[in-house]
């Protein structure tokens, strides 16, 4: 189960994260996004706390260093996914 997130009981693999999070946006920094696995970019937003990233995931969020769109731009996501990819990412830097 490699790539894979066990959240509220529903495995997810990374593909949420592959179809959407990877390209363009956390794959190189646009619009300011931490870059997978870069570990100082994702320092600040994981000190703010799990629900704070899950929300701005979410809900979409617009700061001083990017801007996240709800849902990575994809309202067909549900909040599971979401927070799936979010927890795939942030183990990624832990």
């Amino acid at each position: 189960m490699v790539g894979t997130v066990v959240y509220d009981y529903f495995f997810i693999d990374d593909s949420v994260f592959d179809g959407f999070c990877q390209a363009p946006a956390h794959a190189v920094g646009v619009a300011g996004a931490p870059k997978f696995g870069d570990k100082a970019g994702w320092a600040p937003r994981i000190e703010q706390g799990m629900d704070t990233l899950y929300a701005n995931s979410i809900n979409g969020f617009q700061g001083k260093t990017g801007v996240m769109p709800p849902k990575g731009g994809n309202p067909s996501l549900s909040e599971t996914e979401i927070k799936a990819a979010v927890d795939y990412m942030v183990g990624q830097v832990q």
